[in-house]
């Protein structure tokens, strides 16, 4: 289970908008935004679908260990350019079979 504040904290982390995380989630942006203010908290299955999605796109939380939750990247700074560079390519989509 993560809190609304990892959530917003996370989605900060891989730079995703609340769009994005409710189009790649399946979660309503309303229901997002929420849990991320603490106005509503939702049901597991739908703060683990967040959870699952943020994990997904990088991020890494961070359970009670006496110092607090927390989140943090699973990727370094480096790591997350040259995977974004690499997403950006495009290119175009041909079968990569060779004879």
């Amino acid at each position: 289970m993560i809190s609304g504040s990892q959530c917003r904290a996370a989605r900060a982390l891989v730079e995703v908008t609340r769009a994005k995380l409710s189009l790649r989630s399946g979660v309503d942006e309303d229901v997002i935004h929420d849990f991320e203010r603490r106005i509503d908290i939702p049901d597991n299955s739908t703060i683990d679908a967040l959870r699952g999605t943020l994990e997904e796109l990088g991020a890494v939380f961070i359970e009670e260990n006496g110092g607090g939750i927390g989140v943090r990247l699973k990727f370094t700074a480096a790591e997350a350019r040259q995977i974004a560079r690499l997403e950006g390519e495009g290119g175009i989509v041909a079968n990569d079979r060779v004879p």
